[in-house]
């Protein structure tokens, strides 16, 4: 593809500092953006009115979570732009199924495990399924299939070794996340439901149960496996599972809060289930979300290329925390706290986010 030969040239050292990062950022969010254009395209083909409404707001209003998750890429080295296709390709699956699951019509548990099969079969885990089996609309012009498909071709372009790590791995993640997603939007006792998967994933941890429910909701670990997979840095048994232990559920877990954090009037308004209006106010999610923030620095210490992964850790309260919705919602002080916690780096990060959102070169 024509992305491919945009990286001959490309500076392949993962950044290190905000600097290095706001240097790299462009070339990957173009990158991104012509994923994303490609997709759109093919979103427009879709022949039932439903699921191309779906699959084109999830490609309009959530395309900054793949410009965000693009930047593990600049882990892959060589493989920058298959990785971003990779990326791009699972999470736009990802933000589909979620709006399907949504706003459409999704009748109970039953059906939305059959369509995040998709989830599963995306990381090599099973071959391409009916995910619309059990779905009241169905006609999408293969445009499901056709995501998953990349996702396998590029996983298919690995080390066939390293492939069968990332999917080992990976499936772990895709699991807790498929369960997740399920029994969060089941019509009846989607609470109680949510509420026992996630006291598993909370035990010995010191989460709360929504915490821990949150960390099941991110796609992180699963990009920054892949990324080290396709990378030409050692990938072994070992250090991959630590990339899974660290990402989940510390990174998973900062990650998803913050999501939750600025999307509460949203889901209040949607009738949407959301993790953060569980805390008693503003002050208790700041100080839990700044405790994340700090278990989530330490796990990463031990990763190949830490200082990345600090990066990120840094820029995840910056990519949420300059979306116009936090002061829309009185958060705008809370949201300081947490970013003064974070530091100078964070600081950097959302003031160019800030101004890449003002520009229009991300979405918000």
């Amino acid at each position: 593809m024509l992305i491919d030969m945009a990286t001959k040239e490309a500076d392949h050292h993962p950044p290190t500092n905000a600097v290095e990062l706001v240097t790299k950022l462009p070339r990957v969010l173009a990158l991104t953006d012509l994923e994303l254009q490609h997709w759109t395209r093919r979103a427009e083909t879709i022949t039932d009115p439903e699921l191309r409404t779906q699959a084109l707001s999830s490609l309009q209003n959530k395309r900054f979570h793949c410009e965000g998750g693009a930047a593990y890429a600049l882990l892959a080295g060589p493989a920058l732009a298959s990785t971003i296709r990779f990326i791009v390709a699972l999470q736009t699956i990802s933000d589909y199924l979620d709006n399907l699951s949504d706003r459409s019509d999704a009748d109970g548990g039953p059906d939305l495990r059959q369509l995040h099969g998709a989830m599963t079969d995306a990381i090599g885990g099973g071959p391409s399924g009916d995910y619309y089996q059990l779905h009241p609309h169905y006609e999408d012009n293969d445009y499901l299939h056709h995501l998953v498909d990349t996702c396998r071709t590029e996983l298919s372009a690995l080390d066939p070794s390293r492939g069968r790590l990332f999917t080992q791995e990976a499936e772990v993640l895709i699991a807790l996340y498929n369960q997740l997603q399920v029994s969060k939007h089941l019509p009846l006792h989607r609470e109680n439901e949510v509420q026992g998967i996630s006291l598993v994933a909370a035990a010995g941890t010191g989460l709360q149960w929504w915490e821990a429910a949150a960390s099941m909701g991110s796609t992180l670990g699963v990009f920054a496996l892949f990324a080290t997979a396709a990378s030409t840095e050692p990938f072994t048994p070992v250090q991959a599972q630590t990339i899974r232990h660290a990402y989940f559920p510390w990174v998973t877990g900062l990650h998803i809060l913050l999501d939750y954090w600025i999307d509460q009037a949203e889901d209040r308004r949607g009738g949407d289930l959301n993790f953060a209006s569980y805390y008693r106010d503003a002050k208790e999610a700041a100080s839990r979300l700044r405790w994340m923030q700090a278990q989530a620095w330490n796990a990463v210490g031990e990763l190949p290329h830490h200082s990345f992964h600090r990066l990120i850790v840094r820029g995840l309260p910056a990519l949420y925390l300059a979306d116009p919705k936090v002061s829309l919602q009185g958060l705008r002080m809370r949201a300081w706290e947490v970013m003064r916690a974070a530091g100078p780096t964070c600081w950097t990060l959302y003031w160019m986010l800030h101004l890449y959102r003002t520009l229009g070169i991300v979405g918000g």
